[in-house]
């Protein structure tokens, strides 16, 4: 390039740094200056200044610490120039050390400390999620009000008002202490599994998969992993993501219609996903602590294991189910189980089980009680529920795919 002109794909790369690092700055300003609004202003200015900046100089060698730097003295500039800030922001004024630091290396706790912080209790399951998104994702406001198609004047209200609790209910931004540590986990890794799962199959909109969803999911996942080593549930989630992220080149045909477990071309799975989540299936068995995230890690390593939908090793499939029913004995489980039930037992037993649960309008439901009376050749019932499944899902891949299998009944 001639001197002065900017490199094309230097925007991208600007973006893919920041959203990177994204999480970690607004962390670490959130727990020195207590306030999630100042943290992402600074944050937000810090990119303004890299972008004018980089695309003259370059990315420098260190750009997560620069950012750090960046924001940290936008922070106390925008401190300096207000008056009504708090006792605790003027005691960061005071202690502040006008030495450049750049931190590298090794991670602190700063972003699993907002991270818990994003998913207190306290806070509704959906705020959770948005927050999730936006202080540790990076994603803007535009981005998750599409993600989850509500207005973005009516995400934009969600966050602020879940800021101000935060706030006013004095929500710390630490760990919980460890006899809060499990409950509070669980939140966190239900948070992140739903941000996958609305990536995994959308429930609107046009798009049949959100590529940007599973990756801002992983992306966490492999978060909690760096900062929780030793939790197996956290193993056990990141395994599951993998090994399902996994068959994503398989899952939706030319046509536009999903494409089944049984019907997917195996050679089209990402070998290295899927060889890094048996890894993570085999480490928590090693730990030998199961929980729901890890049995579920199991089942899809059974599943990507074999080389063809008939080697599957059903009866091991049913044993994993059994053994999370102890631990979730929802009908949903259930309704999985029955499905490797039929492999094992027929397709009569299972339906025998799936009409015990109460799961009507559950569009799961519908589509696998359709498939068992397929096979038991009651094609005038299993029209009825491919009409009913139809109509409960909006996602366009699996609406394609439940119209061809109707289509394709006996008369």
């Amino acid at each position: 390039m001639s001197p002065g002109e900017v490199d094309p794909g230097i925007d991208t790369e600007i973006e893919r740094i920041y959203r990177r690092e994204y999480g970690r700055v607004v962390a670490g300003l959130a727990r020195r200056f207590g306030d999630l609004d100042l943290a992402e202003e600074a944050a937000g200015e810090a990119l303004v200044v890299a972008l004018e900046r980089w695309r003259r100089d370059g990315v420098p060698p260190n750009p997560g610490g620069w950012l750090t730097t960046t924001a940290t003295r936008r922070a106390l500039d925008r401190l300096r120039r207000e008056s009504t800030r708090g006792a605790r922001h003027r005691e960061a004024l005071l202690m502040y050390d006008d030495t450049p630091h750049e931190p590298t290396g090794a991670v602190a706790d700063d972003r699993l400390r907002l991270i818990f912080t994003c998913c207190h209790p306290a806070l509704a399951p959906e705020v959770r999620v948005a927050l999730t998104l936006r202080l540790l994702g990076g994603l803007t406001v535009a981005e998750i009000a599409q993600a989850f198609f509500v207005g973005e004047a009516a995400m934009a209200q969600r966050l602020t008002r879940a800021k101000r609790k935060i706030a006013r209910a004095r929500i710390p931004f630490r760990v919980p202490a460890a006899e809060d540590l499990q409950p509070r986990l669980g939140a966190v890794l239900a948070v992140v599994y739903l941000i996958f799962n609305e990536g995994y199959l959308a429930s609107g909109g046009d798009a049949a998969l959100r590529g940007d969803l599973t990756a801002e999911a992983l992306r966490l996942g492999r978060t909690l992993r760096e900062l929780m080593p030793r939790e197996p549930e956290v193993a056990g989630l990141l395994a599951l993501m993998l090994l399902t992220e996994a068959r994503r080149p398989s899952r939706v045909g030319a046509d536009g219609a999903l494409v089944p477990l049984a019907e997917q071309d195996r050679g089209g799975w990402d070998a290295g996903l899927v060889a890094e989540g048996h890894a993570l299936v085999r480490e928590c068995l090693a730990i030998n602590r199961p929980g729901r995230y890890q049995l579920l890690a199991a089942i899809n390593a059974v599943h990507t294991d074999a080389p063809a939908a008939a080697d599957t090793d059903w009866s091991q499939v049913v044993a994993l189910y059994d053994r999370l029913r102890v631990l979730d004995p929802g009908p949903v489980v259930a309704l999985n189980r029955a499905v490797a039930v039929a492999e094992v037992d027929g397709p009569e037993v299972a339906l025998a089980e799936v009409d015990r649960l109460d799961l009507a309008g559950y569009h799961a439901w519908h589509a696998t009680r359709a498939e068992l009376l397929r096979r038991l050749r009651r094609s005038a019932e299993a029209r009825a529920e491919y009409d009913a499944a139809i109509a409960a899902t909006a996602n366009p891949a699996e609406r394609a795919y439940l119209s061809r299998r109707r289509g394709t009944l006996a008369p």
